[in-house]
């Protein structure tokens, strides 16, 4: 799995005209499912999001937590994510995980967010084409890999 963390002011995603979630502060999080990808794969960036420390201290320091602040986390389905543009100019999707798995790995990775920690927890609408807005703050942005 692969996931592009952005630490936000605020963030919201719209389907056909109309806002499905929204955040204040707190991380909104595009999430690539790879071909390949298991629960195994969830769990770490279940538990590697919520703590890493990348929100601001007293000092300015990047030493707190997610978790620690109680923000919010909008996750939104990207496949996009996996995109291989290293020939031609159309990007390749083979790496990809075909949509039902890509679904049933986001639905968990969301579910378990909500069943494991006191995040407030929005989501997008898999498949849909959809309106990302946010204001970036810092700008933080973060590129993890399930896999390393």
């Amino acid at each position: 799995m692969k996931a592009v963390i952005q630490r936000v002011t605020h963030a919201s995603v719209e389907v056909d005209g109309k806002v499905v979630g929204k955040i204040r502060a707190g991380l909104l999080v595009l999430l690539g499912v790879a071909r390949g990808d298991t629960e195994a794969d969830v769990s770490y960036l279940v538990e590697k999001i919520p703590a890493l420390r990348i929100f601001s201290d007293e000092a300015g320091k990047m030493n707190r937590s997610l978790a620690e602040l109680g923000g919010g986390l909008l996750a939104v389905s990207q496949f996009t994510l996996l995109g291989d543009t290293k020939k031609g100019r159309r990007p390749g999707f083979d790496q990809a995980a075909d949509p039902d798995t890509a679904r049933r790995l986001f639905d968990h990775f969301v579910d378990t967010l909500r069943n494991t920690t006191d995040l407030t927890v929005e989501t997008g609408v898999f498949g849909a084409h959809m309106k990302v807005e946010l204001l970036n703050d810092g700008p933080v942005t973060f590129i993890l890999d399930s896999r390393g």
